[in-house]
């Protein structure tokens, strides 16, 4: 396989990364994440029963759960896709083993991503057999969200597309920490995100910028905030009392506002650095992401959750990840050796 067929097929696997995060978001908010009570059959099948027989059977096997065709589709289409998503990454780690020896060909990362989606599958199978525990959902989401921007570093580090900036090494080494940060900043902020979506705390404020009416309600941040519960408890539908939700609710709020002002200060920062056009536009994309994804935010809380909106915030997390990625990748260029072989693989027929 040669360098460019890679780069595609990594870009590839990103875009199918997004798209099972994406499904993964629309399955957990349509109450469909116990869909299929097995795994990873549906009701001991590759798809899920449809002649009458066959539900009939199901429905004995698991008495507490009868079938609902429509929720366990939208669970089994979400594993075709994770399936195919880990079948790629197979792949392109088998190919980077191949060509370990190329110049600039990644190994560590490709080989990591495999381990990653072996754990990510194992949460996939916790997620439903431990009945939706809110700190393995939480860590599902954080595990597909990690495969997709790993995914999208590789891509880009491998591709033309957006190559890092070589300019004053001053600006640049200024840039760096502060573009780190905003990924942990966000990170923290999707983790909350999660926590909230997994304790069905998404609605326990319905109104803005106050929260049942009160700039602080009662809250209980202890409770809220157990990670660990025990096993057997099933959490669909949440467990939480009103004053832990709403605690869990607030603190996401918080941590928007946090995420927001820094987001907003970095964007505004690379702009005014005035490096290159290529910063500016990675800048005002990520500027544009932070305030849509704000107004989805809003929105989900003024219009009750609508399921289209709330996937669509779902997938603004992971286009302002990626864009924070995008942002790390282009204030760091590669070191000398690596340009010098950079320029001589331009130059190559193969990937002319």
């Amino acid at each position: 396989m040669s360098r460019r067929l890679f780069t595609q097929l990594a870009f590839f696997a990103t875009g199918l990364a997004l798209v099972v995060v994406v499904l993964g978001a629309y399955v957990r908010l349509s109450d469909a994440g116990l869909g299929c009570p097995d795994w990873p059959g549906c009701y001991g099948q590759i798809a899920v029963p449809g002649e009458l027989s066959a539900v009939e059977r199901a429905n004995l096997s698991f008495p507490e759960r009868p079938l609902e065709a429509a929720k366990a589709w939208k669970e089994m289409i979400h594993r075709y896709f994770a399936g195919a998503l880990g079948l790629l990454i197979l792949a392109l780690a088998a190919t980077a083993w191949v060509r370990r020896r190329e110049p600039l060909q990644q190994i560590g990362l490709p080989v990591a991503l495999v381990g990653l989606v072996i754990f990510q599958a194992l949460l996939g199978m916790w997620t439903v057999t431990l009945l939706l525990k809110p700190v393995v959902v939480m860590a599902h989401l954080l595990g597909g969200l990690s495969t997709l921007g790993l995914l999208w570093w590789m891509s880009l580090r491998h591709s033309r597309l957006l190559q890092p900036v070589h300019a004053s090494p001053a600006v640049l080494q200024g840039l760096r920490p502060w573009a780190l940060l905003g990924l942990v900043v966000l990170g923290v902020q999707i983790a909350l995100g999660g926590w909230t979506s997994a304790n069905y705390a998404a609605l326990q404020c319905t109104d803005f910028p106050t929260c049942q009416g009160e700039w602080w309600p009662p809250m209980d941040f202890t409770e809220g905030f157990v990670l660990w519960r025990g096993l057997g408890v099933d959490y669909e539908g949440g467990v939480l009392h009103n004053e832990a939700r709403v605690a869990i609710h607030v603190m996401h709020r918080i941590g928007a506002l946090v995420t927001l002002i820094y987001l907003g200060w970095l964007g505004i920062r690379v702009w005014r650095s005035s490096v290159s056009a290529r910063l500016r536009s990675v800048a005002a994309a990520m500027l544009g992401l932070l305030t849509l994804q704000v107004s989805l935010g809003i929105a989900n809380i003024l219009l009750f959750l609508p399921l289209p909106v709330a996937a669509a915030h779902n997938a603004g997390a992971a286009l302002l990840l990626l864009s924070l990625i995008t942002l790390n990748h282009v204030v760091r260029p590669v070191g000398e050796p690596a340009r010098e072989a950079a320029v001589a693989l331009r130059t190559s027929p193969e990937v002319a």
